[in-house]
């Protein structure tokens, strides 16, 4: 009698956290979804206006002032995508302002011609939005790191259209080596509620077709995987030049105001000596060319510089769309001279320089599958294992934590570099 009553009360524990957890991640997927979409909405008219109005470069460095006066006003120095991920290893809250300094300090980076995505400013958005949602539900200090989590995945796929991937990356980018499960349905119900609303109300999901793709031959997965040792080298050499450029501008110029503002003066120059404004916002054009099988051959590394220079020195936005940039360009011009198709090994570059600066190669996989419909699914997971792991303990997240060893089963729990 007594087991049977264990039991029942055992089973009134998972209906009754199914359902809490159902209803408040629906919360946070539908608040998130409208956020995401006025988000993609005002990044997007950004974008087109800056386009069609060819002075508001020369406003950058403008702009970049008005962002710094933004953070220091509201005291948010220093609280981007870092913090949010430190808050799910500390128990710290997320400001809920930091949603409204976010949103309109990385519209203006797009207005004026910052080379920045949008996906560092969703996750902080999400962030905010799951840690405001929790503390109004009085979660405990173990609720609210999955809350958080659901805010992170119901912005990114409100803006990417990707929600299994917006779920997982959630859950695998805090602590890299194992992923809170108990966040599983949570993420997920928030993941494709904010997804459905913005793509309801016009939103279009990032994804492509590849016109080509290989069979899986020893000599084309070798090509592939060869590409791939390529592209961890080169997400090593972003996230050095990232965090270098930031400690030469942060010793160069002292002063938040005036380094942004010479950041903003310096891709100006930039942007005038390239004769493009192609280095200029998020790149997705460039992105669609490059899956086309068309690239500079140089694309790469000035979108490096630019991503660079635009976000240590103060702009905001996020690295991940760049770094979409960088993998396609540069997979579409190394795949072309391995002997590849050079679409497909834009699209190789374009995930494992993805993997291997979040180090999530469970996310790329599935981002893979989600934006390129499945196509060549081997050659990705191929790309995705090789770039996790010569890719080395590097990331774009200085406060994600490696906790497993990707040389051998042992818990190393260090930053990434």
């Amino acid at each position: 009698m007594n087991s049977l009553k264990d039991k029942a009360a055992i089973a009134e524990k998972f209906i009754t956290a199914f359902i809490k957890w159902v209803i408040i991640s629906a919360l946070i997927g539908g608040t998130g979804g409208a956020a995401g979409l006025l988000f993609h909405i005002c990044v997007e008219r950004a974008a087109e206006f800056r386009a069609e109005n060819s002075f508001t470069l020369w406003l950058l460095p403008i702009g970049g002032i008005i962002i710094a006066a933004l953070y220091k006003l509201s005291r948010m120095q220093g609280k981007g995508t870092d913090h949010v991920l430190e808050s799910i290893h500390t128990n710290s809250i997320v400001p809920a302002s930091v949603a409204p300094v976010i949103f309109v300090s990385t519209v203006l980076t797009h207005l004026f011609g910052g080379s920045a995505g949008r996906e560092g400013a969703a996750l902080q958005l999400g962030g905010s939005i799951g840690s405001l949602i929790g503390r109004l539900f009085k979660l405990d200090k173990n609720d609210m790191k999955i809350v958080i989590m659901c805010g992170m995945s119901a912005l990114f796929a409100a803006l990417f259209g990707t929600p299994i991937t917006a779920a997982i990356f959630a859950m695998e980018v805090s602590s890299i080596g194992i992923m809170h499960y108990s966040s599983f349905i949570p993420c997920m119900v928030a993941a494709f509620t904010a997804s459905g609303i913005s793509g309801r109300f016009g939103a279009q999901p990032v994804q492509f077709i590849l016109k080509t793709v290989p069979d899986m031959s020893v000599l084309n997965m070798v090509m592939a995987g060869t590409l791939a040792a390529l592209c961890a080298v080169l997400s090593i050499v972003f996230c050095i030049t990232m965090k270098e450029t930031g400690k030469l501008l942060k010793r160069l110029f002292k002063n938040e105001y005036i380094r942004i503002a010479a950041g903003g003066v310096f891709i100006i120059i930039l942007t005038l000596a390239c004769g493009t404004r192609d280095y200029n916002g998020a790149g997705m054009d460039v992105i669609k060319r490059a899956i086309r099988g068309q690239a500079v051959a140089y694309a790469f590394i000035l979108k490096i510089i630019f991503t660079a220079v635009t976000i240590e020195s103060g702009y905001k936005g996020g690295e991940i769309v760049p770094t979409f940039f960088i993998g396609a360009t540069f997979g579409c011009i190394a795949g072309g001279i391995l002997g590849l198709n050079n679409g497909f090994s834009a699209a190789i570059g374009m995930i494992a320089m993805f993997c291997g600066v979040v180090n999530c190669p469970v996310a790329s996989l599935i981002l893979a599958i989600e934006v390129f419909s499945g196509q060549g699914v081997e050659f990705f997971a191929l790309a995705c294992a090789i770039s996790y792991m010569l890719s080395g303990y590097y990331g774009i997240y200085s406060t994600q934590k490696i906790v497993w060893s990707k040389l051998n089963a042992r818990v190393i729990n260090i930053n990434t570099r």
